[in-house]
């Protein structure tokens, strides 16, 4: 399955990705979805993209672009400078609509943990990086 012009995965690596980040984000998914013109599983197709990509980039690679603000064993939560979902919304095709509701369902996932978001970092962009996660626990 192709999912950006030069990446493909097999379909059920792309299917456990939904799984993952719809199990990892949960409600925040459908607290996005409800007030973004995107549907929730839009949201979550657009959401496994992100991570299948972000996971060809290596920690260092992304912390390159900006700072770790959480890392544990299971995820890495960062601020990146550069335009990272812009590029993701061209690698991908994604509307701005899209690109826009998957920006929002990090941010709140860092915000919950970071606290309010200082005025320089509304200016970056969140990821949150899964690392390992098991939905069928």
């Amino acid at each position: 399955m192709k999912i950006a012009q030069n990446q493909t995965v097999e379909f059920d690596e792309f299917s456990r990705a939904c799984d993952l980040v719809e199990a990892y984000f949960g409600d925040t998914i459908d607290d996005v979805a409800l007030h973004a013109p995107v549907s929730r599983r839009q949201l979550i197709a657009v959401l496994a993209r992100a991570q299948l990509s972000g996971r060809q980039f290596t920690i260092d690679g992304l912390t390159q672009q900006g700072e770790i603000v959480y890392q544990s064993t299971t995820e890495t939560l960062l601020w990146l400078d550069g335009g990272f979902w812009t590029d993701m919304r061209g690698r991908h095709h994604l509307t701005p609509d899209e690109g826009r509701a998957a920006r929002e369902v990090h941010r709140r996932i860092i915000d919950a943990l970071d606290g309010d978001v200082s005025y320089y970092n509304r200016e970056r962009d969140p990821f949150v990086l899964i690392e390992r996660f098991d939905p069928y626990e």
